[in-house]
């Protein structure tokens, strides 16, 4: 069967398409379903990356199913996936389209089994990359109910599959290091995994190879502070309940430790210090977070303590970071009301700042400091700077009092 038909005149939205996709799998045409949907499937194409390579048109969640139905049927044959060149074969086309399309925690167990082949550096896809997109589109997808009723093996088998995301076979090289795809970014593949190790669904299915290269980027302070910009990213963006609790903060951190991430782990536990995810007035979580981060810096050295106390005292970073995570000013810290002095820019700044002096009482406070004024409290780094002018200690120290009321 060969389909002649011009797709800008005959699916201006796609759906008869897709439509076409589900017929032919579902008909009794045998060996030949595959061949006869790839056709359609390189319409397909045409119709959505016509305008430009990386532009894509909305894709309705129906659309989904069929594209995993060819690619699932694709696994199989290797007519389906023959193609002088790789990309222009109907599978690869499908998994083109899953990377750019909305990512659904519907669809979770359903994409799994596919990508356990085409994640594979082996795969006869040669679409790594893509399926890391995939993966990362439907983040929503692993940590769904639904998961809980796949097979243990088969999430052992996804995260093995994954494995170390920044690693890719035969990559360009640009002054002797590898050029990674530019529409791809394994350090939010690597915040997934994080994540992972909070969970009790996928905790104890990683491996210290999923950490490998980041554990080397992590040892630098640029790669810790891109690291962030990540997480924070994947919460704006993708999943807001990431790392968002003591608890799930904790997990991670133990499950790290386990592994030997250090680096990892220390980034962990500047994201519970800095990003706001856990309210500074929440005495009971930031019990179990002091407790995991007096263990690791005693354990480690305490020396390293050096780089989350430049990471907390950094006024401009904190406020931004706070400022990305809360919409609302009442989320930030529950305090009384404030008659602020016109001085202050405004009551959110003011609120940051007096969180982010509590941070730093509460962290001079875990490991033995006795700040007892409020320049103690932000004072930071080389030359004693100061995070807070002390024009602003004042009028602030009665709140300190209050919201950094520790036993």
């Amino acid at each position: 069967m060969l389909i002649h038909l011009d797709p800008f005149q005959t699916m201006d939205s796609g759906e008869l398409g897709f439509s076409w996709i589900t017929e032919i799998l579902n008909s009794g045409y045998g060996g030949q379903r595959g061949r006869m949907a790839g056709e359609v499937v390189r319409l397909l194409e045409k119709h959505f990356f016509r305008a430009n390579p990386e532009s894509f048109i909305f894709m309705e969640h129906t659309w989904i199913p069929p594209l995993l139905g060819l690619l699932s049927l694709s696994e199989k044959s290797d007519a389906t996936l023959h193609a002088s060149d790789t990309t222009r074969s109907p599978g690869f086309i499908a998994l083109r389209i899953l990377a750019t399309s909305p990512g659904s925690a519907d669809f979770g167990p359903m994409i799994l089994p596919i990508l356990h082949s085409t994640l594979l550096p082996t795969d006869r896809l040669h679409a790594r990359r893509l399926a890391l997109n995939v993966f990362l589109r439907y983040m929503s997808g692993w940590f769904s109910p639904m998961m809980e009723n796949i097979p243990s093996e088969d999430l052992n088998k996804l995260v093995q599959a994954v494995d170390d995301p920044f690693q890719f076979q035969n990559l360009p090289l640009r002054d002797g290091k590898p050029v990674h795809p530019p529409d791809y970014d394994p350090m939010i593949a690597t915040a997934v995994l994080i994540e992972f190790a909070s969970s009790d669904l996928w905790r104890n299915h990683l491996r210290r190879s999923n950490f490998a290269s980041c554990e080397v980027i992590l040892s630098t302070w640029d790669g810790r502070k891109t690291a962030l910009k990540r997480m924070l990213d994947v919460v704006v963006f993708s999943w807001p309940e990431f790392l968002s609790t003591a608890a799930k903060i904790t997990m991670a951190i133990g499950r790290l430790e386990e592994l030997h991430c250090s680096n990892t782990v220390e980034v962990v536990i500047m994201w519970a210090w800095t990003i706001g995810v856990v309210s500074p007035v929440d005495h009971d979580s930031w019990h179990l977070i002091g407790r995991d981060t007096l263990r690791f810096y005693q354990t480690h050295g305490v020396e390293r303590l050096t780089t989350l106390k430049r990471r907390v005292a950094d006024e401009n970073v904190y406020f931004s970071q706070q400022q990305r995570m809360r919409s609302g000013l009442d989320s930030f810290v529950e305090l009384p009301a404030l008659k602020l002095q016109p001085k202050f820019e405004s009551r959110r700044l003011t609120h940051v700042r007096l969180s982010q002096a509590c941070q730093l009482r509460r962290l001079y406070q875990l490991f033995g400091y006795d700040p007892t004024t409020w320049e103690e409290a932000v004072a930071v780094g080389a030359g004693g700077k100061v995070g807070v002018s002390s024009g602003h200690s004042v009028a602030l120290a009665p709140l300190m009092d209050w919201a950094c009321d520790y036993p």
